[in-house]
Parts: structure tokens; C-alpha cells; sequence
């Protein structure tokens, strides 16, 4: 019966187009993402939610707030810590949820971290949860898409719409997020600089050989 719905609906929204089934919302003055016609929004504890009922996942996407006279990061690694910091979170409150698939991927000009959870529901369904987060030092977005495993086919194309649909304005850049693009010495750098001390040995060791040759001036 599954298997049959789901045909009917990848017909219906091969002819219709997912991106005409959604619609821009605003999120904030910097950041706008499509959603389903009828959503919800709701300001909790200084957060912002948006949530709404696709025809094959739901849709969410939070702005967080982060804490007044938030110290930029630093650098890509800070970033990359807080991003580890946030997954391992989401993965402690699922209590028997599974992280997977996770990677770095670009939207604009900012840093943002994909990932999976993976969850198995009251009913021995597998449950999956994808998130896109970006931070920056005003707010953490976060942007997610939940279906059951057994739809993963049929929600590609919607998820891709949703997905494409995440717009940032210019206003906001890399330095939002951290403030040095350094990372420490790339492997380049290090082989230049172990090559040149290789080299420096090698000189000085033929400087001591040919000196211990030369005769002794009388």
C-alpha cells in the first residue's frame, strides 16, 4: 500500500514541480527559505520557529539567538568545534538516535555542516532528520527535513527544493563566523619548510666534511 501511494505521488509531483508547492518566507531580515503554503510560526524564549507539513516531509527551520557579547570564533577550527558541539547534542536528546553522513557544504559565502540523524520510532519505524547548520556570531539557523526511511525515495526531490530555496544575504560573510580564514600551516607550507631544513643539514654537513679535508693552514 506504501509502495503504491508513494507511485502516485512521485506522478503527481513529477507533472507539478516541488518549487511551485513552496513558498519564500522571510525568517529574518538576512534570511528567507521556502516553505509549505500553511506553516507555523512561533517565538519561544527569544527563538524563532518555522514549521510546516510538506506532501512527503516536515519542515523546520529555528533562528537562535546566540548570547548577548557572543567573543567571535576565531578561527575555522572554533567553528568546526561548535558544529561538533551542536551534533553531539542533537544526537544526546534523541537518546537512541544515530548521527551519519556528516560533511561540510558551502551556502553563499558561509560554512555550513550536513548531517543525519537516524532514529527509530515507537512503531519500529526508522525515522531520519536532516539538518543544514550555519552559525554565525548573531544567531545559529538551523534548517531541517524529517521523513520516515521508507519515503527516501520519494522525498529527493522536495528536500532539493527546500534545500535550494536557503538564501543569505551578502550582508552576511565568512568573517560572520569566524574571523581568520588561517587554519595553522598548510601541509604545503610544513614540506617547504621540512624540505628547507633537510636541505640546511645537508649544506652544513658538507660544509664540516670539506673543512675537515682541507689541510690545516701552516
Amino acid at each position: 500500500m506504501k509502495k503504491l501511494f508513494l507511485s502516485f505521488l512521485l506522478l503527481f509531483l513529477t507533472i507539478t514541480g516541488f518549487s511551485q508547492l513552496l513558498k519564500p518566507v522571510k525568517i529574518d531580515s538576512l534570511v528567507t527559505v521556502s516553505l509549505p503554503p500553511v506553516h507555523q510560526k512561533k517565538d519561544t524564549l527569544g527563538q524563532r520557529i518555522f514549521s510546516g507539513n510538506g506532501l512527503v516531509g516536515f519542515m523546520e527551520v529555528i533562528k537562535a539567538p546566540n548570547v548577548k557579547n557572543t567573543v567571535p570564533l576565531n578561527k575555522e577550527n572554533d567553528l568546526d568545534k561548535v558544529f561538533k558541539e551542536y551534533i553531539k547534542t542533537i544526537q544526546t536528546q534523541s537518546v537512541n538516535g544515530v548521527t551519519q553522513n556528516i560533511r561540510d557544504t558551502t551556502i553563499g559565502t558561509l560554512k555550513a555542516k550536513l548531517f543525519t540523524l537516524r532514529k527509530e520510532d515507537a512503531k519500529s519505524e526508522i525515522q531520519l532528520r536532516n539538518f543544514i547548520l550555519i552559525y554565525t556570531t548573531g544567531a545559529t539557523y538551523t534548517f531541517e527535513y524529517a521523513y520516515p526511511e521508507f519515503r527516501k525515495d520519494a522525498v529527493i526531490e522536495e528536500y532539493k527544493a527546500f534545500v535550494k530555496s536557503i538564501k543569505f544575504s551578502h550582508q552576511l560573510q565568512r568573517n560572520d563566523q569566524y574571523l581568520h580564514n588561517t587554519k595553522g600551516m598548510s601541509s604545503t607550507v610544513k614540506m617547504a619548510l621540512y624540505g628547507g631544513a633537510v636541505l640546511i643539514l645537508v649544506i652544513i654537513l658538507m660544509l664540516i666534511i670539506r673543512n675537515k679535508k682541507r689541510p690545516a693552514s701552516k
